[in-house]
């Protein structure tokens, strides 16, 4: 605090306008998507998209949730985000601490098999990846979307906890060892709290990008029962009309939770971003 207070006037008004300025930036478009939220489509088209709405159509709302049926999505959405953040972290741990603290000879072929995940795009492997699970009868099922969902999360994932476990002092380890701990238990109770902040922000990576994907879910299930709420949103674009102001809605609905989640967890998450950082 006393080092802000030294900085010169004028460089300290910088700074605070150009942070003001990312502020708005970033809020500023949450808010018009929550405004025009209460416009009708006809609304919508017929006046300035900046402005407020001239009467406020309230029943967006029910009508939205009600026509894509946004409780079953949200359900899914929160099942298959937990279900894969939950199966990421320990795989991608679990991992991490074998090629970091229990090296051999296969060591570097394997964890080049995981990182090499990192480079290839999802555009890329989407075709082949519907043939197989359809092929392997997983099509339009819960375990169908949940397989490759922890299986492109993984590379990053394992890259991160193994980085970050090579940091951690091979004496613990050792100490545990002399002390009759397993190598299981070694990881329960020592390198995964251990490795709290690193889980932290691959938790962050995969809640985020789970809840937001859309075109694998968009293939791997054609049932309304098992779909999530990017597709709910997607439901009201057509491709001659779309209902900007059910769309709007479920944009706003569909990014609730997310808000919500950023702040419940805020600390934690800057906590996990600052102290997560990979090591040299």
């Amino acid at each position: 605090m006393s080092d802000i207070r030294k900085t010169n006037p004028v460089t300290l008004t910088i700074m605070y306008a150009i942070l003001v300025l990312f502020a708005v930036l970033a809020i500023y478009p949450i808010f018009w998507v929550i405004m025009a939220s209460f416009k009708t489509t006809q609304e919508y088209m017929l006046t300035s998209k900046l402005a407020l709405p001239e009467s406020w159509f309230v029943k967006n709302y029910p009508l939205t949730w009600t026509n894509a049926n946004f409780a079953t999505l949200i359900l899914n959405s929160v099942f298959y985000t937990s279900i894969t953040t939950i199966f990421i972290i320990i795989l991608s741990f679990m991992a991490g601490f074998a090629f970091a603290k229990l090296p051999n000879k296969l060591t570097p072929v394997l964890h080049s098999s995981f990182i090499i995940g990192i480079l290839i795009t999802l555009q890329c492997i989407m075709v082949p990846l519907f043939l197989l699970i359809r092929t392997v009868g997983l099509y339009n099922t819960r375990l169908g979307v949940l397989i490759p969902y922890i299986g492109i999360g993984l590379p990053i994932g394992v890259y991160l906890a193994t980085e970050y476990i090579k940091g951690i002092p091979n004496e613990v380890i050792e100490s545990a060892r002399i002390d009759g701990a397993k190598y299981l238990g070694i990881f329960w109770w020592i390198i995964l709290p251990m490795a709290a902040p690193v889980a932290t922000t691959v938790a962050i990576l995969q809640v985020t990008g789970t809840w937001n994907e859309f075109m694998l879910i968009n293939i791997l299930v054609s049932s309304d029962s098992l779909k999530t709420v990017p597709l709910g949103i997607n439901m009201f674009a057509g491709a001659l009309a779309t209902d900007y102001g059910k769309q709007f809605t479920a944009l706003v609905i569909g990014m609730m939770p997310m808000i919500i989640f950023y702040i419940i967890f805020r600390k934690q998450i800057t906590k996990g971003v600052s102290a997560g950082a990979v090591k040299g």
